[in-house]
Parts: C-alpha cells; sequence; structure tokens
C-alpha cells in the first residue's frame, strides 16, 4: 500500500491520528479558511436558480449517483437541469459542454460518467462562475457538483452528503477525511446521509437539521467489452475511487466474491499497459462505472470487461424539500413559468 492509502485508513480508525499530521491538520484549517473567506466574499449569483451538491469528507460519499438521482427527480417535477462540475482528472480550462464521446482525458472521468448516465446537459470547466453563465443557456436549474467548499456562487439550496458510517475520526486533513470542521454543516440546507445502515451521530453540529437518507442500490452486472460470457462468481476488482473497500462490499451483497483487488489513487488515468496487466489475469475484471469511461478505451480488444452500475434511491419527501428550499430562498428567476 502506497504512503497515502496508509494515511487514508488512519482517517476512518478510533485511535487518533499520529501528532505530526494533527500539526500539518492546524496548517490547512488556517489557509483553508482564509481561502473559503475569500470566495465568499466574491460570491456572485448565477443566471438561474443553483442547487449545491457536496460533503465536508474526501471523496466516497456517492455524490455521483446523486446527482444524477436528483437530476432525475427535477426532470420529472418539469424543471430543464444542467449539472456544472469542474471536470476533476480532465485537461479541461475554459468550459464547454461534455458529450457522451468525450474523451475522459480531456473532460474528467466524473464528468464523462454523468453525460453519458443522466439525460440532462453537462458543462465542465475550471472556471466554475463562466462555466454557470454557460450552464444556463442549456436549462433553468444549474446542479452544482462538489460545490460545498466553492463558494464563489451563490447556491439556492446547499445540500451536504454526509456518509452512514460518519466523518471517521473527525479530524481535518490530512489528519483525517474532513475538509471542513463539523461545525460547518450549519450552512447546509440540506444534509443527507448516505449509504447502507444506521447513521453514526454527527458530533460539532451546532443548531437542529433533520438528516434524510440516500442509498445507491448496485444494479446487475453488465458485461462492457469482450464475447458474451456468463455472470461470473469470482472476480478481479479494479477501481480508482475515494473509497474501494464500498465497491466490495457492493459485489459480496450480489455473490460475486472479489478474489483479487486492484487500488488506484482517486480519479487515476488508466495507462494501456496497466489496462493489459488487468486483462491479463485469470479472473473476469469487474470495475466501477466511473472507472469505466477512463478504461474501456484502452482495454485489450476481445477481453471481458464487467462494470457495477449504480441506481439511487432517496427517503420519501427529500426531492420535494430540495425544490421547496430552492424556491424559497432562489436568488436568481426561473427559466420558465411558475404561474400554474
Amino acid at each position: 500500500m502506497n504512503p497515502a492509502g496508509r494515511i487514508e485508513r488512519l482517517w476512518w480508525r478510533e485511535a487518533p491520528p499520529p501528532a505530526w499530521l494533527r500539526a500539518i491538520s492546524r496548517l490547512y484549517r488556517a489557509v483553508s479558511r482564509r481561502h473559503l473567506a475569500h470566495r465568499a466574499a466574491r460570491a456572485i449569483a448565477p443566471p438561474v436558480p443553483l442547487i449545491s451538491v457536496g460533503n465536508i469528507t474526501v471523496g466516497g460519499s456517492g455524490k455521483t449517483p446523486f446527482v444524477i438521482w436528483l437530476c432525475e427527480e427535477l426532470a420529472r417535477r418539469d424543471y430543464r437541469p444542467v449539472i456544472l462540475c469542474r471536470g476533476d482528472g480532465g485537461r479541461l480550462r475554459d468550459p464547454r459542454q461534455v458529450k457522451a464521446d468525450d474523451d475522459a482525458s480531456e473532460v474528467g472521468d466524473e464528468a464523462l460518467l454523468l453525460a453519458r448516465s443522466s439525460s440532462c446537459p453537462v458543462v465542465a470547466g475550471r472556471d466554475r462562475v463562466a462555466g454557470a453563465r454557460l450552464a444556463a443557456e442549456y436549462g433553468d436549474v444549474i446542479v452544482l457538483d462538489d460545490g460545498f467548499q466553492y463558494r464563489q456562487l451563490m447556491r439556492d439550496c446547499d445540500i451536504v452528503l454526509v456518509p452512514a458510517e460518519g466523518i471517521g475520526n473527525g479530524g481535518l486533513l490530512p489528519a483525517g477525511p474532513l475538509r471542513e470542521q463539523p461545525s460547518a454543516l450549519a450552512r447546509a440546507d440540506i444534509l443527507v446521509r448516505t449509504g447502507e445502515g444506521q447513521a453514526r451521530p454527527l458530533d460539532g453540529i451546532r443548531g437542529a437539521i433533520r438528516e434524510w437518507r440516500w442509498r445507491a442500490r448496485p444494479g446487475k452486472p453488465t458485461q462492457i467489452a469482450g464475447p458474451a460470457a456468463p455472470m461470473p462468481k469470482e472476480v478481479l476488482a479494479a477501481c480508482a475511487i475515494a473509497r474501494p473497500e464500498r465497491f466490495v462490499r457492493s459485489l459480496d451483497g450480489l455473490g460475486l466474491r472479489a478474489v483479487e483487488t486492484a487500488w488506484f489513487p482517486d480519479h487515476h488515468r488508466f495507462r494501456p499497459a496497466e489496462a493489459r496487466r488487468l486483462a491479463a489475469s485469470p479472473l473476469p475484471v469487474i470495475v466501477t462505472a466511473k472507472d469505466a469511461v477512463k478504461l474501456l478505451p484502452v482495454w485489450p480488444e476481445g477481453t471481458p470487461l464487467w462494470v457495477l452500475p449504480l441506481a439511487g434511491e432517496g427517503e420519501e419527501g427529500l426531492p420535494d424539500a430540495i425544490v421547496a428550499t430552492m424556491l424559497s430562498r432562489r436568488r436568481a428567476p426561473l427559466g420558465r413559468d411558475q404561474s400554474s
């Protein structure tokens, strides 16, 4: 395991992290607070209402499938949502609309997955203020992916996702998995606990806020490359996500045993040599949907590859609570008639 992986394992243990990591966390806190305050002071209102979906932990909260689910719910209510994201893992600087046939190395793995999996337009680019202006040309509500710390855009509903297992050791980066202190959750309009099992209580939150539940259910594994093969029982599970153990648990729940695993850093860009090594395994290879968009272009022809899809399921009333918050706080006019 690489040093970063060893540090991440410390985040989810009960024991406190080493003193040297806590010292770096104090520096991170000071720099982060100044950075966030600077952004908030320069915040602008986008041309249309904006719903932010974010978190305070590093990865593993289910943001991507939640954004897809939320856009489907908004579309059912006659809105025209547009997803705005940074394009992490890609080279984009100026914002543009992401197409299903784009290259993940250019637009980012999550942006490409969103474009392929959702029925609404996706705009990606590092300048999300300019991206919001472009997104407003394609719809009447912007859904900002990973936006809780992006304070330069005002929002009409701030959604924060927190894993059901909690916030780990409660430490700030790099001593713990937190981007901000738990008290930052007081900024949230909607707090959503994601994943399975009973949600662990959150300490350090000022004021009372209702916690909604949402989870991503794994679907039937799908073969996306190679000659048709029967559903495997034992697999090599490969992924480049923040919490790979969740992927293994999902496979276990479907009766697929991960005999071997291959973990890569989050947003890792697969090289042809890595794809060949994975394909050389005697076990069928299965990956997450986010990894499939990057791996498939370099996957050896004629070799089976499987993907595990995810589908969102939210607590009854959650979509309407999000819409009600947006309507009560909107700073920009809706791009459609609301009189009916």
